[in-house]
């Protein structure tokens, strides 16, 4: 720091500025104030830095001027503007310019919905308000293309089909202006390999008075528009959001800041100067700050222990991990909008102080719902409901009487004891009440459970949470292949301290920290950050001894950029250094990693930066279980990273200098609720404890800004420094017996949910056509019980389809039982893909290979000649091959065996924890809460059935486009709370490939029932014991065992959907299909299912252009699919007003138009085509579909639903896909009658996960 100057970190959050300042004698200050406080001052870190300067100088620095700074070194700071710009759509009014035919492009996205079973389908809305379509197309250059070319930065070639009409383009631009919209975001298809257009656009722009333009191709620069263009939208939407807030900081001081370092804060965790900042680097500024704190301040170079950073507020929790580098990812989603930038791997789940507590079918749940700053927690005096803080005051782990007199109507109570326990009284009646029941005690041995306590009850809260916030953790490091208990827990914010000790000791972890900082770990985070530059740029070489010179010239010049950058910022070239990445995949891949070759260096078989290969391989076995050695490495991008010095040291300064150490005062002992029961608790004051005491728990520390619980069997020590570290003991021994136990339930439930959806274990219910094919799987595979892997996948037993299959396996024999349960979770495999189907199939042969049952892996052994040969067997059928992608397709099995052994490898760790007896227990008490959670639905729709019109039948009938009807007749039984489901009158099996297994009908029944529960459960068979099936033999439902089955599965299984769902009157039928669409050449061949519109509700319109009910696949980015086939796609957007009209309208399908380049044979594969999706109680239908084809002598084709077409260059396949069904009457007389309406706003919409975890539970159920 300068001479005599005052450093500032200040981390500026929504509810807390944070303020940490080193002092010109080298002490340190840190201060909190609130960030909104408009009767006492305008800016809180303004504030922050005048009430320092004013205590520490003694002058007066009056409120009405501006600071004077000539005190003043430098100001770092982290602020949540952006974020909450983003969370409440608050940001600058932008206009989107995007390549013609896309104008609708970021509204259908990935096409696949966030929550698979939320037939509202929400989802955030564009940033964007309206659209400029612009006539320009670049597209990628082929073989067999002569037109003019230019060579972009990648090494591709590309071909300039259309130049930009300028004048064009500038009318629009000033229609927009002319709208009072001065924001722009340009995104043009390639824009990331060849950035011409989008810069003579950008240039226009800014000449015509738009005072923010954001190019995609400067943002971002990489492949994929999709991404690319939410982020230029976000970049657009916020920048001038961040630039008027800091035109409003700097105007607090005099001369603006004009001659005082002011860095801030970017989602990567470095920091750069002011005038730099952006809106898509900003989102995570503030939690970024307590990441560089924590891995500063806990991380040990010498021992290399790894750090799980736990910050837990009062909505959210965030875990991250750090190892001696920061974890980015380069692609997260952040209220809701993806960012293809890079940012700290933060990890938000929500379970944090403020979140709500509930009692559910049997089940403790803690969240998704927040109570929020107003009403807040029930001990706020304000009327809010129970959370995780009550739960803790319950047990007396919160003492009111250290915490100030801020709740109440007025804001001067104290914390109020008595209304928490007014509420559990209530919540732990209900809870025995439920307990006392038949149905809630029918998995007992004596038929009946000990009534609960209230403190049994708020303690069996407290675990469900810190399970809750233990399985991102799990999945962060099990993801990466790292042991979870081999980390430090490094604890930060202010609600983690009372719980630090119980998800350490759940993890297996020994070590707590927290930071003497911990309040204020964020704002002194900052104060240790460095500056950082990042340049980038994409590519598309191979990485081999070919390119390797073009890698290293590229290479240093990136480095070069980034030297001069932050030479140019102050630093000299000692404070420099630079780090490379190449973002690598195996080639015909998606999955790409960003590598550095930090202990791997350069030799003669690697580029000059170090031996990049080694790296990739050795990261790709320990995160997915296997590599693909044959297989070429591609180099999407190349990144340089480089770092100016400038943080200051984490001095460590002893706290006391006392030559005679004081004596350890206890300020009150307390009973806190354990385990055990009550156990008297010591209360200490953190600020008058020695330093290298210790204390052994139960105790109670009490800081400024958190509450530290020292749990029994730990031990807290005080460092020199006045940090806290807990050695954390074991858990004394506790029998877990196999009765129920509700708190266990829950527990086993988030346990069971971690491993199914742990990274490198696909999970099998994922894919939710093939959710009722589990149990029939099982029973075929249960008799041929030895150790290996198998394979089934025929049309018969097991149930599922031509290119589907699971793979399964055991552990060993005597955890076999629990294994065949696991296999219910087992993978699928992706299948016999790419090979266009010359047929749909008409028998099992044009189905591709069948498997009744085929053992892959034997005595450790992947039986390659065995599984090549049956791949291939196809070839015997007239017209068939076997597969044309065998390379892929071992490679696909190869990679299941390995989910499949890690999946078996996590059930054997939770049966080392708990005991064989009990995991299989638990597993039974899981679905048996499935069930009772269906019980309790089907009830409540008796009830309100007889109650309306005196019959518990239901009956509903839908079509196939070829006259087959799908017929269905529901009885339910109102005290039992079950149900007969009656198929019989549904139409024969077909000449054709839509005939569905029996597994297709239980896949959509189990799908519909989840739907209809409307809670978070886990999705199992339990939920089918309450069901009995009718289903004719003979029928589309259930044909014969040669009977052609491709279709059943991906159109059949819809109108099973929409049959059920019209017989409940649940919301109106969706698009009905998934369209399928596949075309290739003998070489290779591409598969894409396409979105449609949703059925409308009745509180809700149906989503446009989205995937519905049994699909949920992602389609494949605009730029990667013309990059990789010899296809151009002219159009992809919204089909306008073919969602039916209603009171809520039925969702838009979409129109997708793929111009080949090559010859290839096209296949379609659709339905809806000539009967329309229903709507509901007056409702409109949706539209219909259409598949024409466009030959390029003009002539015009309706395909028909079901064709194999033979194409030639310049062909153009249109597909129009079916809009849902309308809700309810149109009422003419409404204002904006057939505007749809706005959507309610739930409180789970209100919190949004993010990090790595959740982009990983979000890609498995958008497959």
């Amino acid at each position: 720091m300068a001479k005599g100057k005052f450093d500032f970190a200040i981390d500026r959050g929504g509810t807390f500025t944070d303020v940490f300042a080193r002092l010109p004698d080298g002490r340190e200050k840190v201060l909190k104030l609130l960030s909104h406080d408009p009767q006492n001052y305008q800016d809180a870190p303004t504030e922050g830095i005048r009430r320092v300067l004013e205590e520490e100088t003694g002058l007066a620095f009056p409120r009405e001027q501006p600071v004077d700074t000539s005190l003043i070194g430098w100001i770092r700071m982290g602020t949540t503007v952006a974020t909450n710009a983003l969370l409440e759509r608050r940001g600058e009014r932008t206009a989107l310019l995007v390549t013609k035919g896309f104008k609708d492009l970021l509204h259908i996205g990935t096409q696949a919905r966030p929550k698979l079973f939320d037939l509202e389908v929400a989802v955030p809305e564009v940033l964007y308000e309206e659209v400029i379509e612009v006539d320009e197309r670049v597209v990628l250059r082929q073989d067999g293309c002569q037109l003019p070319r230019k060579e972009p930065n990648t090494g591709d070639s590309l071909e300039v089909w259309r130049e930009v009409d300028m004048q064009r383009v500038e009318e629009d631009l000033r229609g927009v202006l002319s709208r009072g919209i001065t924001s722009l975001a340009v995104l043009l298809l390639h824009s990331y390999t060849w950035s011409d257009h989008e810069k003579a656009v950008g240039s226009l722009a800014r000449k015509l008075g738009f005072t923010q333009v954001s190019l995609s191709s400067e943002v971002m620069p990489m492949v994929r528009v999709v991404p690319r263009g939410y982020t230029v939208c976000a970049d657009a939407y916020l920048t001038p959001k961040i630039r008027q807030y800091l035109e409003g900081f700097t105007s607090g001081f005099r001369d603006g800041l004009k001659d005082v370092s002011v860095l801030f804060m970017q989602s990567d965790g470095g920091l750069t100067p002011m005038e730099q900042f952006c809106g898509s680097r900003a989102v995570l500024s503030g939690p970024a700050g307590g990441v560089v704190g924590y891995a500063v301040t806990s991380y040990d170079p010498a021992q290399k222990k790894p750090v799980i950073g736990f910050d837990m507020g009062g909505t959210s929790t965030d875990v991250s991990r750090y190892a001696g580098q920061f974890e980015h990812v380069f692609e997260a989603a952040t209220a809701g909008v993806t960012l293809q930038a890079p940012q700290l791997d933060i990890n938000t789940v929500a379970a944090g102080g403020g979140s709500r507590l509930f009692f559910r079918s049997g089940m403790f749940v803690v969240g998704p719902e927040s109570a929020g700053a107003h009403p807040g927690p029930a001990c706020y005096r304000k009327g809010g409901p129970l959370t995780v803080t009550d739960a803790n005051l319950a047990l007396g782990r919160l003492l009111p009487a250290f915490f100030p007199r801020i709740f109440g109507p007025g804001e001067d109570q104290p914390l109020s004891s008595d209304d928490t326990m007014k509420c559990f009284r209530q919540l732990t009646q209900e809870i025995n009440d439920f307990h006392s029941t038949t149905d809630g005690s029918r998995d007992l041995a004596d038929g009946s459970e000990p009534e609960m306590s209230v403190e049994e009850v708020a303690m069996g809260f407290i675990r469900v949470a810190n399970e809750a916030m233990c399985r991102p953790i799990r999945a962060l490091t099990q993801a990466k292949g790292h042991d979870t208990s081999q980390h430090v827990l490094a604890c930060f914010g202010g609600a983690g301290g009372q719980h630090a000790c119980a998800i350490a000791r759940a993890l297996g972890m020994k070590t707590v920290f927290i930071h003497k900082y911990s309040g204020v770990l964020s704002a002194y985070g900052l104060a240790l950050a460095d500056v950082v530059e990042e340049v980038q740029e994409p590519c598309s070489l191979q990485y081999c001894p070919g390119s390797f010179s073009e890698l290293d010239r590229r290479v240093e010049q990136l480095t070069q950029r980034c030297t001069e950058t932050l030479r140019g910022r102050g630093f000299s070239g000692s404070d420099i250094t630079t780090e490379v990445f190449l973002h690598l995949r195996y080639q015909k891949t998606d999955c790409a990693l960003m590598v550095t070759a930090a202990g791997y260096p350069g030799n003669s078989q690697s580029c000059r930066s170090g031996d990049f290969c080694s790296a990739f391989t050795e990261r790709y076995r320990k995160e997915f279980g296997f590599t693909i050695s044959d297989r070429p490495i591609m180099v999407d991008d190349i990144r340089v990273r480089g770092s100016g010095k400038s943080g200051i040291k984490s001095v460590t300064h002893t706290k006391r200098g006392l030559d005679v150490p004081k004596a350890t005062t206890v300020e009150t002992t307390t009973k806190c609720y354990f385990e055990d029961g009550y156990l008297e608790t010591s209360v200490y004051l953190c600020e008058d404890l020695p330093c290298d005491h210790s204390i052994s728990g139960p105790a109670i520390i009490i800081d400024k800004n958190s509450t530290i619980l020292v749990e029994p069997s730990c031990v807290a020590q005080l460092t020199e420094g006045g940090d806290v570290c807990i050695s954390v003991g074991s858990d004394p021994y506790c029998l877990l017996g196999t009765e129920l136990n509700t708190v266990q339930l829950s527990i086993f439930s988030h346990r069971f949910m971690s491993i199914a959806d742990g990274p490198g274990v696909t999970a099998y219910l994922h894919l939710h056509q093939h959710q009722g094919a589990a149990g029939l799987l099982l029973r075929c595979f249960r008799s041929r019980r030895r150790p290996g892997v198998q394979r089934p996948s025929h049309p018969g037993p097991p149930g599922s389809h031509a290119g589907d299959g699971s793979v399964s396996g055991g552990c060993d024999s005597e955890q076999s039982s629990v294994c065949r349960r696991q296999c219910e979770r087992a993978s699928v495999l992706r299948g016999q893909q790419g090979a266009p189907c010359r047929h749909w199939g008409d028998h099992p042969g044009l189905n591709g290979a069948v498997f009744t049952s085929f053992k892959l892996v034997t005595a450790g052994v992947f039986q390659e000649e065995a599984v090549t040969e049956a791949l291939m067997a196809p070839a015997q059928y007239p017209d068939c091959s076997g597969t044309r992608n065998l390379h892929d397709n071992l490679s696909d099995l190869r990679a299941q065996v390995a989910a499949n052994q890690r999946g078996s490898a996590l059930v054997g760790e939770l049966i080392d924890s708990y005991g064989l007896a009990v995991v299989q227990a638990y597993m039974g008490h899981i679905q048996s809460n499935a069930e009772l959670a269906v019980r309790d639905m089907l009830k409540d729709f008796a009830r309100r059935r007889r109650q309306k019109t005196g019959s518990l039948d239901v009956e509903a009938e839908d079509f196939m486009d070829d006259g087959t009807p799908i017929r269905l007749r529901v009885q339910v039984n109102e005290k039992e709370g079950s149900a007969v489901f009656d198929f019989t009158g549904t139409g024969t099996e077909v000449w054709g490939n839509c005939n569905a297994p029996r597994a297709i009908t239980f896949s959509a029944l189990i799908y519909c029932l989840r739907c209809m529960v409307g809670q978070d459960i886990p999705l199992n068979q339990g939920c089918l014991a309450p069901i009995r099936v009718i289903i004719p033999d003979g029928s589309i439902l259930q044909p014969s065992q040669d009977a052609a089955v491709v279709g059943g599965n991906v159109l059949t299984s819809q109108r099973v959907v929409d049959v059920i769902f019209r017989a409940f009157e649940v919301c109106a039928a969706s698009q009905g299909c998934m369209n399928n669409v596949t075309f290739g050449s003998e070489g290779s061949g591409y598969y894409e299912t396409v979105a449609g519109g949703a059925g409308a509700g009745p509180e809700w319109n149906g989503r446009s252009g989205v995937h519905s009910h049994m699909t949920n696949t992602r389609i494949t980015d605009p730029e990667i699919l013309e990059k990789r086939y010899p296809v151009v796609l002219e159009q992809f957007s919204l089909r306008p007003n073919s969602g039916g009209a209603g009171k809520h309208r039925g969702g838009d399908g979409v129109i997708r138009k793929l111009l080949f380049r090559n010859k290839v044979v096209l296949s379609i594969l659709t339905e809806r085509r000539s009967t329309r999706p229903y709507g509901l109680h007056g409702g409109e239908s949706g539209a219909s579909g259409l598949n024409l084809l466009h030959r390029a002598d003009g002539r015009v084709l309706n395909l028909g639903a079901k064709t194999t077409v033979n194409l030639e260059p310049g062909d153009v396949f249109c597909l129009y896909t079916p809009g849902g069904g309308g809700y309810g009457e149109k009422d003419e007389r409404a204002a904006g009658n057939g505007a749809p309406v706005k959507k309610r706003r739930r409180f789970s919409e209100t919190f949004s996960e993010r990090g790595s975890v959740f982009e990983y539970r979000m890609a498995q159920e958008g497959v």
